[in-house]
């Protein structure tokens, strides 16, 4: 079997597996957010945390419970590594230095999981899997909270009320959260992923120095990390590790993880707004652009530039040889469409235009299908714009799902499309303009640009993945991608709270002959369209002098 064909396959075994996944977890996590009765193990965090789970809340109640959460995670997390040469299980690593420890409790608590730091080496037993792994679970549901509320905001009319925040967290993480990664952890553990508690090992001398290994809890860890679109590796080389990530097997159902929920979220939001063929129109916009980069990747690294990319059967380098180049670029789009930032080969190492695939992948939103909730919270703002698009160009007041798109809504909506891309190439100037960022490039020209690209648009869509090749662990960059991740998990979420308030108020709109038909291919085709120029007027130039300069001069 050739390597394209095994590449092919493994594509239809993955989108089998999500399809049969499709209903069944879309109309659980439907069930799980329109329920009205609380487990008995719910009630017990209800009353420790102090939390009514039966009072509905404003989208400003709503916000401050999302912003409130997040800020004691960010500072127990931050706190936790700095302690930790005190704490018990730290394998006698010191406490994490400052500036570091802000970049990760940021990290993690936005969803990133942007790593400046190897895992192996810095973080033990207790900030692993009390603080990272746990964030890893509450990130995710958090994400998913608020796709969930502005769902609401098109399902409800006359009301202001969305639901509740911290019934809706706690939902979320208790009952689709940790059943679905416990399962997965248990999958993994049995095809080889290490589960343990172990101190450092010596295994052997490598160049003239000793080879050392710690175990850890790597197998729960893993399943959340992809299950919840987080990313954050037990290990420095992520998925590429065989501890974490052994055979074509475990490499092939870890993308199953990461793809599944923001999927299935699409058919959520169809039962959840009473209309199936409106999830089923979104889930087409997101299969259509992630099948098409997953068929454009697969095209520029099984390209043959010669002799040795001919021998290997495409772009091996920096690729593991047990999952090939067919098994790689499915990761690396499946990673960067959504919020992953997982990787099983090394970005950097791709073609000229591969790598720029992974970065326009994450500069669409990360939507497509996004991470869980970000993706269809994303996907619908970007449904906004769409509908309003086609209103101008008949002259319509547009209208989505039977709400009108008025002033308010699409100033909400741009709002939100405009905040990502300024941080995004602010922060990627100034770090190419001041004397000091600028050295921690590996690579000079295109590719060195490439790598600070990445970076900040790694961060700003809250991905995580890294480029390779740019030192990210100093001051400078600890800091200001902290900063971009902050702000580009939060103030995006307070625009879609304030639409989902906004919608929630309106009346229903009935039906015309003139109303656009958002359930129909001709929308899924006008809202893809939307979505790929919206992007390419936005970052082209940016692109031109990074990947796409590199990928025309190869």
């Amino acid at each position: 079997m050739g390597p394209v064909l095994a590449g092919v396959l493994q594509l239809l075994a993955l989108i089998g597996a999500l399809a049969l996944a499709y209903i069944p977890l879309g109309n659980y996590m439907a069930k799980v957010y329109s329920s009205d009765k609380h487990w008995r193990v719910e009630k017990w965090t209800y009353r420790a945390i102090g939390a009514d789970p039966d009072t509905e809340m404003t989208w400003t109640a709503y916000l401050r419970g999302v912003l409130a959460f997040s800020a004691v995670g960010v500072l127990f997390l931050y706190l936790l590594q700095r302690l930790q040469g005190v704490l018990p299980g730290s394998l006698g690593f010191d406490s994490v230095n400052p500036a570091q420890s802000f970049n990760t409790a940021v990290s993690f608590v936005t969803n990133t999981n942007w790593q400046s730091y190897y895992g192996e080496q810095t973080m033990g037993h207790v900030v692993q899997t009390a603080g990272l792994a746990v964030q890893n679970f509450v990130s995710a549901a958090v994400g998913i909270a608020v796709a969930v509320a502005l769902v609401r905001g098109f399902a409800r009319s006359r009301t202001g009320e969305l639901g509740n925040f911290w019934a809706d967290l706690v939902r979320g993480t208790i009952r689709i959260l940790v059943p679905g990664a416990a399962i997965a952890a248990i999958v993994l553990v049995a095809c080889g992923v290490i589960q343990n508690f172990s101190g450092i090992h010596e295994v052997g001398q490598f160049m003239g120095g000793a080879q050392q290994w710690n175990g850890g809890a790597v197998a729960s860890q893993e399943a959340i990390k992809e299950f919840g679109t987080n990313g954050g590796g037990y290990f420095n080389a992520n998925s590429a590790h065989p501890f974490e990530n052994p055979t074509p097997f475990t490499n092939l159902f870890e993308i199953f993880l990461l793809l599944v929920i923001p999927f299935a979220l699409t058919r959520t939001f169809g039962v959840m707004v009473g209309s199936v063929k409106q999830g089923y129109a979104i889930l087409a916009t997101m299969a259509t652009i992630w099948v098409g980069f997953v068929a454009l990747m697969m095209w520029t690294e099984f390209a043959h530039h010669g002799p040795a990319l001919h021998i290997a059967g495409g772009a091996m380098e920096g690729k593991e040889v047990r999952f090939g180049v067919g098994s790689s670029s499915i990761f690396a789009v499946s990673t960067t469409l959504t919020s992953t930032g997982a990787v099983d080969s090394f970005h950097s190492s791709f073609t000229g235009l591969g790598g720029g695939i992974t970065i326009l992948g994450m500069q669409l939103g990360e939507i497509a299908p996004g991470g869980t909730g970000s993706g269809l919270y994303g996907m619908l703002i970007m449904a906004v714009i769409a509908v309003f698009i086609a209103g101008l160009m008949v002259g319509r007041t547009p209208e989505y799902l039977g709400k009108k798109i008025g002033t308010r809504e699409i100033k909400l909506a741009a709002c939100y499309i405009l905040i990502t891309p300024a941080l995004v190439l602010v922060l990627a100037a100034m770090s190419m303009a001041l004397p000091t960022p600028p050295h921690s490039m590996l690579n000079s020209g295109a590719h060195g640009f490439s790598e600070v690209l990445y970076a900040f648009t790694s961060a700003a869509n809250n991905n995580g993945s890294a480029f390779a090749g740019l030192n990210a662990n100093t001051d400078w960059y600890n800091t200001m991608l902290g900063v971009a991740m902050l702000l580009g998990r939060f103030l995006p979420m307070v625009f879609v709270l304030a639409l989902a308030g906004s919608l929630a108020e309106q009346r229903p709109v009935p039906e015309t002959a003139g109303t656009l038909r958002t359930n129909k291919p001709l929308f899924v085709g006008l809202l893809v369209g939307a979505i790929l120029i919206i992007t390419g007027l936005t970052y082209f130039p940016a692109l031109a002098l990074g990947p796409l300069a590199e990928g025309l001069a190869s």
